[in-house]
């Protein structure tokens, strides 16, 4: 038997907070993805990505992470499908899907995000995924 959705959007449990977090973020609602990471939230972003770098504050984050992405690309999306959680640890097997604003060019590439989640918020993430497949759909 499932949460409901009440007790889904207040659940502290490190599985439905990621999970929120990326229904925020497909959304588009920047002020629901906020609400699930922690002032002090350290967003990793994977060397040889666009965005690649650590990011701090939940401002921060969807600043130069997620506006940028909706800036250069349409439709960017994280289709989460994998949840594997111990404890704190929450590991997504996902798919970025999006066409690149500037080529045309679509990409639909593997991913893997490691979340902490402490008190119910997100405090670290780190993307991995195939770099490359990225950056060859920003090439004209």
């Amino acid at each position: 038997m499932g949460l409901t959705t009440s007790e889904f959007a207040t659940s502290t449990a490190p599985a439905d907070v990621v999970r929120r977090q990326y229904l925020a973020s497909a959304a588009g609602d920047l002020a629901a993805l906020r609400a699930t990471l922690a002032p002090d939230v350290e967003w990793t972003e994977m060397a040889g990505f666009p965005l690649a770098g650590t990011y701090r504050t939940p401002e921060g984050v969807t600043a130069h992470v997620m506006e940028k992405l909706g800036a250069d690309w349409d439709g960017w999306t994280a289709h989460d499908d994998t949840y594997v959680a111990d404890g704190e640890n929450v590991v997504v097997l996902a798919r970025y899907t999006a066409t690149h604003k500037a080529t045309g060019k679509p990409i639909d590439v593997r991913v893997a995000h490691h979340f902490v989640v402490r008190g119910g918020l997100i405090v670290r993430f780190e993307q991995f995924t195939d770099t490359a497949l990225v950056r060859d759909a920003m090439r004209q």
